[in-house]
């Protein structure tokens, strides 16, 4: 899957710049085209065609119905992520990352079960035959559940894949999801381990403008996959003589 992603459009947005050189990870130097100031710059040319295959990656998961969860709870990137997921349709966690939340699911599940059971029966008015302190002592658990779950509501099984924002610091999700061979679409800057990303995005992954613009390319390429008519199951598909 092609993008629009040009060099220029990445210099502009700040994409190339760096940590300082002594916060570098070994695993980043392929990515790197030189150091100035004593701050490490990507090149650019390496980036583009990570970028194509992270987005052809998302888009396929799409076409197959599958989730991709968007992670990243740095707090100036998480109303970035929040947003692309979201106009994906797809889960997310903007905040603190949840210990478990891949790898013991089911118990996370069940409380992302009782948040929806209880924002349903306060809809409904069933909440209404409690008195006003019960009530507000339920709400001010659902209000507790949607800060810590709200996000992963529409992931009732593990997703397919992590679309995740600075890898280096949510290095909880990257530890779950690589327990359970669950591959990682990483943005990561220059001190993150790229031995950990199946498909790594080498640029800044702290300026509002680089996350945004490297997020809405994923988002976007899901939204795509959606449109994208469903490859026939192996069954059907004609045998080769």
């Amino acid at each position: 899957m092609a993008t629009e992603t040009t060099i220029e459009s990445l210099f502009g947005v700040g994409a190339h710049f760096g940590y300082g050189r002594a916060r570098r990870h070994p695993t980043a130097t392929p990515f790197l085209f030189g150091t100035k100031d004593r701050t490490d710059i990507f090149n650019l040319d390496e980036t583009i065609p990570r970028i194509d295959a992270a987005a052809a990656f998302a888009a396929s998961l799409a076409a197959s119905g599958r989730q991709l969860l968007f992670v990243g709870g740095k707090h100036e990137v998480s109303a970035i992520v929040r947003s692309n997921a979201e106009h994906a349709g797809q889960p997310y966690v903007a905040g603190r990352w949840i210990g478990g939340s891949l790898t013991n699911f089911k118990n996370i599940r069940k409380r992302i079960d009782l948040l929806e059971k209880l924002m349903a029966e306060r809809e409904s008015g069933e909440l209404e035959k409690y008195t006003k302190k019960e009530r507000l002592l339920i709400d001010r658990q659902i209000d507790e559940l949607l800060a810590r779950f709200g996000g992963l509501v529409k992931m009732t099984d593990l997703p397919a894949a992590l679309f995740v924002i600075d890898t280096r610091h949510e290095d909880t999700a990257v530890k779950e999801a690589n327990q359970l061979n669950i591959p990682i679409i990483g943005l990561a800057s220059s001190d993150c381990d790229f031995s950990l990303i199946k498909y790594p995005i080498p640029a800044n992954d702290t300026s509002i403008k680089s996350v945004g613009f490297i997020a809405d390319i994923i988002a976007r390429a899901y939204e795509a996959g959606k449109r994208a008519p469903a490859a026939a199951p192996a069954a059907a598909r004609p045998a080769h003589a």
